[in-house]
């Protein structure tokens, strides 16, 4: 059958309210350049790994896709460069995480990314993007210490997808819901499906979803620590999305602005420290400190 003919049978098929019709990605499509004094170069990485524990796992699979986009409305552009590299973890791959990405031991023996390349294809970049920052983030700082250096955004936490009635943010069915699908569970076809996805209207606001990810990534965020919280209140301080981390043996709470502090203390004070006023940390955070293991700029506050 021939591509035109296909082509109609799809388009007819679109105009059916009982159908959507879902296409295949395709990596190699071009864009056309974007041009203008607002025009700058972005990033959009994945990472494949041994396991889930930056401690003691290791990446085995790093891609990178720098793109052009304009600052002012988050249009995107062509993509500029591309890099993918697999290394040999140094440890057997376990069979569960070969069965997500399909990356075998023999597929990495004797295989180290390039971090000479990878600097080179980061310079002149002004935001790193990952569908999970704090997870690409905490494998490469450690590997590849120029991760440490630039700014980062994080499709997956800085983009209210249920604001545009989008109930899953798992990348696949952001493709799904954006008209699109990709095969395979590797990091080169997932940075270009998040590209294509972060290249779409988002929800009628006039603005892409890049767009809507680089206004958050500008903003400053805020981390509340819950210092000395009583142990009887842990699960009052769970239920509220604190988390425990066990090194500071503390409770932290993230707060997308400043202007949300004076409830968040006025509820520590009341359903945590039993009235009474206690002396916290909070920490400010940008988008080259955001998503890391390091401190942010940090000022104490009271209930």
């Amino acid at each position: 059958m021939k591509n035109q003919d296909i082509e109609s049978m799809a388009a007819r098929l679109a105009q059916h309210p009982d159908f959507r019709v879902i296409r295949r990605l395709d990596p190699a499509r071009e864009r056309p350049a974007l041009s203008g004094s607002a025009i700058r170069r972005a990033a959009i990485l994945d990472t494949e790994t041994t396991g889930t524990d930056p401690a003691s796992d290791k990446v085995i699979e790093l891609a990178v896709v720098v793109f052009e986009y304009c600052r002012e409305t988050g249009a995107v552009g062509r993509v500029l460069a591309t890099y993918d590299g697999l290394e040999d973890p140094g440890m057997p791959i376990p069979p569960e995480s070969t069965a997500i990405h399909g990356i075998t031991d023999a597929m990495v023996a004797g295989k180290r990314i390039d971090d000479a390349a990878v600097a080179q294809l980061l310079d002149g970049v002004g935001i790193v993007i990952a569908h999970n920052a704090r997870f690409d983030r905490g494998f490469l700082e450690p590997r590849l210490p120029v991760f440490a250096t630039v700014s980062w955004g994080c499709s997956w936490q800085e983009v209210p997808w249920s604001e545009a009635g989008i109930e899953s943010s798992k990348l696949e069915y952001l493709a799904y819901r954006y008209g699109f699908f990709y095969e395979g569970h590797r990091a080169g076809v997932d940075c270009l499906a998040l590209l294509e996805v972060l290249r779409q209207p988002f929800a009628g606001s006039g603005s892409t979803a890049l767009k809507i990810l680089l206004d958050s990534a500008r903003k400053p965020s805020f981390r509340l620590w819950a210092n000395n919280s009583p142990f009887e209140s842990k699960d009052v301080l769970r239920n509220r999305g604190y988390r425990w981390v066990p090194d500071k043996r503390c409770w932290y709470g993230d707060l997308p602005s400043r202007n949300d502090l004076p409830a968040e203390l006025a509820w520590l004070k009341d359903r945590v420290f039993g009235g009474k006023s206690v002396a916290l940390d909070l920490d400010e955070f940008d988008a080259k400190t955001r998503y890391s293991d390091r401190e942010g700029k940090r000022e104490k506050v009271r209930t």
